[in-house]
């Protein structure tokens, strides 16, 4: 006689792994909600509904309920079945890709979104309530009404010319930028960016001698980046990291190195003189390709901004840059300023199947530079992300002052170096208190020799206005 009871309740997909079905559900069970698979207040389904589905005693399923009820991921009421409990947030481990394995980090997904976190302190992303909807609705009509026909076309593969024009002139004026149109390529953040560029070494390396020499990169970065090169052929190597910043004198027969030298991410240091000096000089000596991520060098609070490394050696480096942190990543706005040389190479690397982001928000961006509103609105944001850095220091400060914070005043994430052996314990904390924040192992490069360090990296640019205090507060509770 078929069972009635196996057809009713939520599905519930579910792999028992480990010794014993109770012990075995219970893990499955906890995972799922700890991944943010089952959200708080997501109701099971009835003891004997999953028994039924799992080929199990409905004894063992409520043994099971009951082991997660005592422990504190469900609740269990008379009329209301068993639920998962409201004040259990998703685990950054499960979520963040915090806790992978050694290497399994590298290959896993980059996501961003915060999830049902009350509190996002990830960084990475700006305020995005205080994108400035109006003067850019108006920048849009501006433009689109300006705009020739022929600029709904297929176009440059370099992108548009209104839109090279305007960068060239507001990176000259505003980060000592090098910068001439014809030598400017619009791609669709900085990741399209590095993934063409990758593709320009590669192709490089393909010739009889041999394969691609490595990219040097940073003991501390995003995996994101190190994955997008390894996928275009290039094997990453990370350089030593000291007390002063990144070792560039350690740089030997790499093809390029990718820095970020006005604003280390996310160690938060600037790149020494000497330092800038090293890796000009290997980039000449060698003919190596110096990739320069200026990823937020807008904002510096305590000084003028540090000038792009590009001014240097404009033969040798590559200036890279996105609308990602002055208005929003949602753009997919990015560009490159790239040696005369190489400008041949990527476009014909664009041509072979590379993608801009959309005309009108190049149009629209364009016109956004030459009208004044961009700068307006940069100086705007760097005010309020002062404000929030000034905050965040005075109240650790004041409410751990066995943390300290490194790094520069400047950008939109700080870290915070916390006692040996305490990083594990305050991300799983953070997550109780309902706050999305990463650990500095989450950004270490697999090879890096560098001693660890426990440290928060955290985003103070993400919350609106209205949330910045609570999620402070909320940091504050979790720190040693």
């Amino acid at each position: 006689m078929e069972k009635p009871w196996a057809t009713l309740g939520a599905d519930l997909h579910l792999e028992l792994t480990g010794p014993g079905l109770r012990r075995g559900l219970t893990d499955a069970l906890r995972e799922a909600v700890r991944s943010g698979r089952l959200a708080p207040g997501t109701r099971l389904p009835s003891s004997r509904s999953l028994a039924a589905d799992l080929g199990v005693a409905r004894n063992t399923v409520a043994d099971a309920y009951a082991d997660l009820v005592a422990e504190g991921w469900l609740t269990a009421r008379q009329g209301s079945g068993t639920r998962v409990a409201t004040g259990v947030p998703p685990t950054p481990f499960g979520q963040w890709g915090s806790a992978l394995p050694r290497g399994s980090e590298r290959a896993a997904p980059h996501p961003r979104e915060p999830g049902r976190l009350a509190h996002d302190l990830v960084p990475g992303t700006p305020d995005l309530a205080s994108f400035p909807r109006s003067e850019w609705l108006r920048a849009a009509r501006r433009a689109l009404a300006a705009a020739p026909n022929d600029a709904l076309g297929y176009g440059d593969p370099r992108g548009r010319a209104e839109l090279r024009t305007a960068l060239a002139g507001y990176l000259s004026r505003a980060r000592g930028v090098r910068a001439d149109p014809d030598r400017i390529v619009v791609c669709a953040g900085f990741a399209q960016g590095l993934k063409l560029l990758g593709e320009v070494l590669r192709d490089r390396g393909q010739g009889p001698s041999a394969a691609p020499g490595p990219l040097a990169v940073e003991s501390y970065g995003l995996d994101v980046h190190w994955n997008i090169a390894e996928r275009a052929g290039l094997r990453t190597v990370p350089l030593p990291f000291d007390d002063l910043g990144t070792r560039t004198d350690a740089l030997t027969d790499e093809s390029a190195v990718l820095l970020s030298p006005a604003h280390q991410f996310p160690m938060g240091g600037a790149l020494r003189p000497e330092g800038r000096a090293a890796v000009v000089d290997w980039a000449r000596r060698t003919g190596g390709l110096v990739l320069e991520d200026d990823y937020d060098g807008e904002f510096r609070y305590d000084r003028q901004p540090v000038g792009a490394l590009q001014d240097l050696d404009p033969d040798h480096v590559v200036y890279l840059g996105t609308a990602s942190k002055a208005l929003a990543p949602g753009l997919r706005l990015g560009w490159m300023v790239l040696p005369q040389s190489l400008v041949p190479e990527v476009v014909a690397v664009r041509q072979g199947g590379g993608w801009t982001g959309g005309v009108l928000d190049q149009l629209t961006l364009a016109e956004f530079i030459a009208s004044g509103a961009y700068d307006r609105h940069v100086r705007a944001a760097r005010l309020r992300y002062r404000r929030r850095r000034d905050a965040l220091v005075e109240a650790v400060a004041s409410r751990a002052p066995r943390v300290r914070v490194r790094g520069i005043a400047a950008g939109l994430h700080a870290v915070l170096e916390l006692p040996p052996g305490t990083e594990a314990s305050v991300v799983r904390a953070a997550a109780w208190q309902q706050l999305a924040v990463h650990g500095l192992a989450r950004f270490r490069h697999p090879d890096a020799a560098t001693e660890p360090l426990d440290a928060l990296v955290v985003g103070y640019g993400t919350p609106p206005d209205h949330a910045w205090a609570g999620a402070l507060e909320a940091l504050c509770r979790v720190l040693p």
